[in-house]
């Protein structure tokens, strides 16, 4: 990767400039989307071709009121009462749905809602994906911690009393490399029981290590499912590879990570689609690694830094309620997070029907939680942020308000032996 894309110039330089028009307007410029990278691992597994083999074959229009009565009377949510569920028929039984959804997070998870935060340790990008703040010809701050910045700022968070923190990268291997992912990790285990990773895709052996270092679970945004749509948002570097990608979640899995987050970007293509391949995805996980703790999260699209007309394509509230109430009713097992994309009220109310778990104290820049955090000025540089948050609520306004909703807020319940 070239040098220029690190800097924080106000300007491109000319040839970048033309490389970057270039990927946009032909697509001859771009390498093959589904064709592997030197360094990348493969391996030997049949849960894409049946996830894909699913989505492509569905066709949500085809589905009446009748059969998403007889789907909510099922006992057991199959494959196909999902499809039903996430079809447009069933919008009219949102209520219905939610009823349902909330028995069975009741049912499982009790009135427990789990809370985290992130914590962005570097902003360096080596991708070009065209809805990212991040993304690597965007004119932002950059900015990578070092190790003794990460300790103050997980030492800030430790003090309001969060115990579990998911740590985030922008995706450059140049800046952000396993070594300094897995220092961040070990620290991390000082101040935190539980320890979470959203960061580049990487191989076995690195989730192993990573592992070792302190890390509990991956969280890895497939984006979009649709391989056609991906290829025409994602243009440049590593994360143009959709098949590696797909396979990261089990990677880690093979690599010892207790457990995995699957998630598409809602907005990015047909979010019904894309909701039926994540929860296929997790799924098949689940049947394939019965041990495996399991997740999903359901993003939409936030407005990024020199783009704020990015919006969700056709997921409005009512559209996102339906899947996660889908979610919950198919996986009654598996956990669900809300982000702080979305708005306070809407967060409120959902952790009430089908969520297990929300952030809280969010910052989605580099850098700056004392200041979020105790209120005092820093003059430390930041980093630009990856997208505009929706809630900003802190850890104590966030657990009040769970506990005011008669609702118990958990912020951990491992016991390391």
């Amino acid at each position: 990767m070239e040098n220029q894309f690190f800097v924080d110039s106000e300007h491109l330089s000319e040839s970048a400039l033309e490389k970057k028009h270039r990927l946009e307007t032909d697509p001859s410029s771009r390498t093959n989307h589904m064709e592997y990278m030197p360094g990348m691992e493969q391996i030997s597994s049949d849960i894409c071709e049946q996830v894909m083999s699913q989505m492509e074959e569905y066709d949500y229009s085809r589905y009446t009121a009748k059969e998403v009565r007889a789907a909510l009377e099922h006992e057991t949510c199959s494959v196909e009462d999902f499809k039903v569920l996430l079809s447009p028929a069933a919008e009219p039984f949102l209520e219905q749905m939610a009823e349902r959804a909330r028995l069975e997070t009741s049912k499982h998870f009790g009135n427990t809602v789990y809370l985290f935060t992130p914590l962005y340790i570097a902003n360096y990008c080596e991708n070009y994906c065209v809805y990212c703040g991040f993304n690597c010809y965007n004119h932002i701050n950059r900015m990578k911690l070092t190790m003794e910045q990460v300790e103050h700022e997980m030492k800030v968070i430790a003090d309001s009393g969060m115990e579990e923190i998911l740590l985030l990268t922008g995706e450059s291997r140049v800046q952000s490399d396993v070594v300094y992912i897995g220092e961040a990790c070990k620290l991390a285990r000082k101040y935190f029981r539980m320890v979470g990773l959203e960061i580049y895709p990487v191989n076995v052996e690195e989730y192993r290590y990573l592992h070792e270092c302190g890390a509990d679970y991956v969280t890895v945004f497939q984006e979009t499912y649709d391989t056609e749509k991906y290829e025409t948002l994602h243009l440049l570097g590593h994360k143009r590879v959709w098949p590696y990608r797909f396979d990261a979640q089990e990677r880690a899995l093979m690599g010892g990570m207790r457990g995995v987050a699957c998630s598409a970007l809602l907005g990015l293509s047909d979010f019904r689609k894309d909701a039926l391949a994540s929860a296929l995805h997790v799924y098949y996980l689940q049947r394939k690694y019965p041990s495996a703790e399991l997740s999903l999260s359901c993003p939409r699209l936030r407005p990024i830094v020199n783009n704020e007309k990015i919006n969700p394509l056709d997921v409005g509230e009512k559209q996102l309620c339906q899947i996660l109430c889908a979610y919950r009713i198919f996986l009654p097992f598996v956990g669900i997070t809300v982000s702080s994309r979305e708005s306070a009220s809407f967060r409120n109310g959902i952790v009430k029907i089908a969520a297990t778990k929300v952030s809280a104290g969010v910052s989605t820049g580099i850098g700056d939680h004392e200041s979020k955090y105790t209120g005092k000025e820093t003059e430390e540089a930041q980093g630009d942020e990856q997208f505009e948050i929706n809630d900003d609520r802190s850890l104590d306004a966030m657990y009040q308000n769970i506990a005011a909703e008669g609702l118990q807020p958990v912020l951990n319940d491992y016991l390391y032996v």
